[in-house]
């Protein structure tokens, strides 16, 4: 178990927020395979957002079962510890900060993974959050800004300091972006720095990675993101594994597509009829991935616009896949 505040996560097994993936629908498929943990997809620190329909739709709280944990992005202090703020007052009953996001868009703006390469900015980001809300706070980061200038332990010494809860750290750094493999190294010299619980990210894809994973750096817990797409059910294999049970069964065809079918009807439900349909076309992709004819049906269903025709299609496919057979 891990301790966050007075929440109690009890599977040590994190579902990473990835925009424009871990929506609410997603987030409670995985709560319902075992995962113990997931936050909101990242949101900006500019509360001027939170009349669009994008950011209202990322802080729906889910009804899973899990704590209500909203992640912020953002470069300046006051501004991030008002964008904590109103999420709490939204009822987030966690706020994580992210400064692992590698993407241009964000650190172009000294946001994410950028905050890194200055310590004085995170330790103001920090503290003006924890002052600011009587709910824990909680930060991801990577190991530092480049592979010459790892200071993973510096910050995460720092974020201890500064009232931090728990902390995720990707294997990488900034500059790798998703490139090359995740290092744990650091990650184990920033357990044995700090005591408060550190959940390690990055190339976990299954059952035996997190093993060995935890077994490298002691960490608190193991955190998934890339592996989950398109495959709640990792969470149940890593759960299984962790607790020492024989490893699940894959889901048949069948299964898939009854999940797949949940996932489809909570999308439409969030976000509308014109777009809940488009963003579960990527969805689809990851669900279909690898099964017979996946390739004609991605093909036919991405020019569907209509949500009763997505479903049917859906279901059609995972019933009687020989409809979409692929030419020769």
């Amino acid at each position: 178990m891990i301790e966050i505040g007075a929440h109690v996560v009890k599977t040590p097994v994190f579902l990473a927020p990835m925009a424009g993936v871990t929506d609410r629908p997603f987030r409670d498929l995985c709560a319902r395979e075992g995962v113990g943990y997931a936050a909101s997809e990242m949101i900006s620190s500019d509360t001027l957002l939170y009349a669009t329909a994008k950011t209202r739709h990322r802080i729906v709280r889910s009804n899973n079962g899990l704590p209500h944990a909203v992640q912020i992005a953002g470069a300046e202090p006051d501004a991030m510890a008002d964008a904590a703020e109103l999420n709490v007052k939204h009822g987030a009953q966690i706020i994580d900060i992210n400064m692992g996001c590698p993407a241009k868009k964000v650190c172009n703006r000294m946001a994410g993974s950028a905050l890194l390469a200055d310590p004085t900015q995170v330790r103001a980001i920090l503290k003006a959050v924890v002052a600011r809300v009587d709910v824990p706070v909680t930060l991801k980061i990577r190991t530092g800004p480049t592979p010459e200038s790892r200071n993973g332990v510096e910050i995460a010494k720092l974020a201890q300091s500064e009232g931090i809860t728990c902390l995720a750290v990707h294997g990488r750094t900034r500059s790798d972006r998703f490139k090359g493999q995740a290092e744990y190294d650091t990650i184990a010299s920033i357990v044995d720095a700090v005591d408060i619980p550190v959940i390690a990210n990055g190339d976990i894809q299954n059952g035996d990675d997190a093993l060995a994973v935890l077994a490298h750096t002691k960490a608190a817990g193991v955190m998934l993101g890339r592996a989950a797409q398109g495959n709640p059910w990792v969470f149940r294999e890593v759960a299984a594994a962790l607790e020492g049970r024989a490893i699940p069964e894959r889901p048949d065809s069948t299964e898939i597509g009854q999940t797949l079918l949940v996932y489809l009807s909570g999308c439409h439900e969030l976000y509308g009829e014109y777009r809940g349909v488009r963003i579960a076309r990527k969805h689809i992709a990851w669900f279909c991935k690898g099964l017979r004819n996946a390739g004609s049906f991605r093909e036919q269903i991405n020019k569907v616009d209509d949500p009763l025709d997505q479903l049917k299609m859906v279901e059609t496919f995972f019933t009687h896949p020989h409809l979409f057979q692929e030419a020769a």
